[in-house]
């Protein structure tokens, strides 16, 4: 078991010289991989890589000084490498990947310039099915916000700071895990917090079960003086393994941690907060959805674990602005508002539908989805059906793939439910576009609200519509 660092000394940067040459990404586009760049850009190394399409996070990249290019030419490729990172959703056919390869140079995954990075800090990780990107946002702004400081390792832009990672002079570091590929078991957690353990990516893992016991397995990786959070729903909670536990909940009093009070206001939620040392009064939350309080519950006890003051969790809990698609507002006018989310996964999407009816009873919900990945669209597509249906009315844009190939019989069209027999309406993107213009932005007797999701390109489509549409 690793001894837990002192996250109160200075941090020191561990990777070696700046003057060796380029560290190259491939898949720099992502959302982890463009965490990493930007973060190794800010230390000074030279940096630059490759996506298969330009994107507003790319271009955000170009604008900080990383040269990106779209194209499969090793021409673009720096002749003076260190390093190649890459992402396991990079096919491995590319040209400049076998390049790569064929110099013998170190290639890396992502997971593992990361677990370097962060070797030697006091890590925060923050895992689950859902939740972690918004939970791990929350918890480095807190410390931010609070004076505190932590490195953050992100996976999605912080709407109050406009990136996905920073640095800081203290030795901590916020992290979010992912369980894809296994690839949070490289970390080495000394507070770690566990949102859910819903089913996913069951190609990686195959069944369910198996799933959860790499979970287990990531909390077995905690330091001599490690702690863990986990939502008191988990229902392996009882196999997790942790020197020191404790449980967060929306409003469950059996849980350390949980708010009472909880009031729904124009600005957000009002709540008091409940730690096992009293309670934390009139806390204000001002994104959508009560998904995010829960969130901000298990930000919240992280923060108390670390000794931020009742003060500071509340003040910076306060001016959370939130993260680019989760409950983002896109578009609003007195009778319209449009909602765009990542959600990819059922339970995911139950929150956001919940969230909205929460906030907007009296509206009209229309829901356009985009099914993110093959395998998960035929393993849950029958899960997927049932939220659907929960909206007065639902479309479905067909599969981003990511870094599947199609399987045979896979489709949007697979997505079912017992209330919908016949399925819902598959659009292509044009469809999307022409009807948001054409049809739900025109004036109607009862006040609107269109809710888009998806991990895929869907948020691609929004400037030109928003071009289109009326100012608001």
């Amino acid at each position: 078991m690793r001894k837990t660092p002192n996250r109160n000394q200075p941090f020191q940067f561990p990777l070696a010289g700046k003057a060796d040459g380029f560290i190259y990404f491939l898949g720099i586009g992502g959302i982890g991989m463009s965490a990493l760049a930007r973060y190794l850009k800010m230390a000074g190394y030279s940096v630059s890589g490759y996506d298969k399409a330009e994107t507003d996070l790319t271009r955000s990249l170009e604008a900080f000084g990383i040269e990106v290019h779209y194209t499969d030419e090793v021409r673009w490729i720096p002749s003076d490498l260190q390093l190649v990172v890459f992402t396991p959703a990079v096919p491995t056919d590319l040209k400049i990947y076998r390049y790569c390869q064929g110099l013998g140079k170190p290639m890396k995954k992502r997971s593992e310039v990361l677990q370097s990075l962060t070797d030697g800090t006091y890590n925060v990780c923050v895992a689950g099915t859902h939740g972690k990107t918004t939970t791990s946002t929350l918890i480095a702004h807190i410390l931010r916000h609070s004076g505190y400081g932590c490195q953050a390792f992100l996976g999605g832009i912080s709407v109050n700071y406009e990136t996905n990672t920073w640095s800081a002079t203290r030795n901590l570091s916020v992290i979010e895990a992912d369980e894809y590929d296994r690839s949070f078991l490289r970390l080495q957690p000394d507070l770690a917090l566990i949102t859910a353990m819903d089913p996913d990516h069951l190609d990686i893992y195959g069944t369910a079960e198996a799933m959860e016991e790499a979970y287990i397995d990531f909390t077995r990786l905690l330091s001599d003086q490690g702690e863990l959070i986990y939502h008191q729903s988990l229902k392996r909670a009882a196999d997790l393994a942790a020197p020191s536990r404790f449980s967060y909940a929306l409003q469950s009093a059996t849980a350390d941690y949980y708010v009472s009070s909880l009031t729904v206001a124009s600005d957000g939620y009002r709540f008091d907060l409940h730690t096992p040392d009293g309670v934390i009064q009139d806390c204000t939350l001002p994104v959508g959805g009560l998904h995010n309080v829960e969130n901000a519950v298990g930000a919240a006890a992280v923060s108390h674990r670390l000794g931020i003051a009742p003060e500071g969790i509340r003040s910076s809990l306060a001016c959370f602005r939130g993260v680019k698609r989760r409950f983002e507002t896109i578009y609003r006018t007195p009778a319209l508002h449009w909602i765009d989310d990542y959600a990819h996964h059922p339970e995911e999407l139950r929150a956001l539908v919940q969230g909205v009816r929460d906030l907007y009873p009296s509206h009209h919900l229309s829901l356009v989805f985009q099914p993110h990945l093959y395998t998960r669209t035929r393993d849950l597509a029958l899960d997927f059906g049932a939220v659907l249906s929960l909206a007065d009315e639902a479309y479905l844009l067909p599969i981003y793939p990511a870094r599947e190939w199609p399987i045979e019989g896979v489709s949007a069209a697979m997505i079912r439910s017992n209330t919908h027999p016949e399925g819902f309406t598959v659009w292509s993107k044009e469809n999307f576009s022409d009807w948001v213009v054409q049809q739900w932005c025109q004036s109607s007797t009862q006040p609107k609200v269109l809710v888009t999701a998806g991990a895929g390109d869907i948020d691609q489509l929004y400037p030109v519509i928003l071009n289109r549409l009326p100012k608001s």
